[in-house]
């Protein structure tokens, strides 16, 4: 009888670990570590229409969890004062790890990391790259200043064609 007790009170102290492991893992969030300040959209529909109701342009973060380029990414555009403050007042903020049916947003192939900006007439802003050539909507770590201002120019063009569809 003591050996049964025993084995129930060990058997009751396995499953207690166990679940007190599961509390203990952290929830997974629509940001999924690049900025948990951010208002992030869910999916790519729901993104057009924000950045449409808006008037804001869609950033578009192409990525993949175990990519070690996207955590490299990740962890540089999470850090960088300037982006996330960009981020979470001027852009409508989508990250994906999953490709989208939209093949504008692939102009020069399928790779990750890789960052597009959509504007509110659902263009897809191929003309606002980045650094490299053979992957021309990619960033490094240490390309946020130049991320930050391509961000300031997706701003800017929005507003400088707004304006001039205004006198219509």
């Amino acid at each position: 009888m003591l050996h049964w007790t025993a084995c129930v009170l060990l058997l009751f102290l396995v499953f207690g670990e166990v679940s007190s492991e599961r509390e203990k893992k952290t929830v997974q969030t629509l940001s999924r570590g690049w900025g948990d300040d951010i208002t992030w959209v869910q999916t790519y529909d729901q993104g057009l229409v924000q950045m449409v109701e808006s008037k804001k342009p869609l950033m578009v973060i192409l990525h993949l969890e175990d990519c070690p380029h996207s955590k490299a990414l990740k962890k540089a555009f999470s850090e960088h004062e300037t982006i996330q403050k960009l981020a979470k007042s001027d852009f409508i903020m989508l990250n994906l790890l999953h490709e989208t049916t939209d093949k504008n947003l692939a102009p020069d192939g399928y790779y990750v990391p890789r960052i597009m900006f959509v504007d509110p007439s659902l263009t897809v802003r191929a003309d606002i790259v980045g650094k490299y050539t053979n992957r021309m909507y990619t960033y490094e770590p240490t390309d946020m200043d130049f991320l930050a201002e391509n961000m300031m120019k997706a701003k800017m063009l929005l507003k400088d064609e707004h304006e001039e569809h205004d006198d219509l």
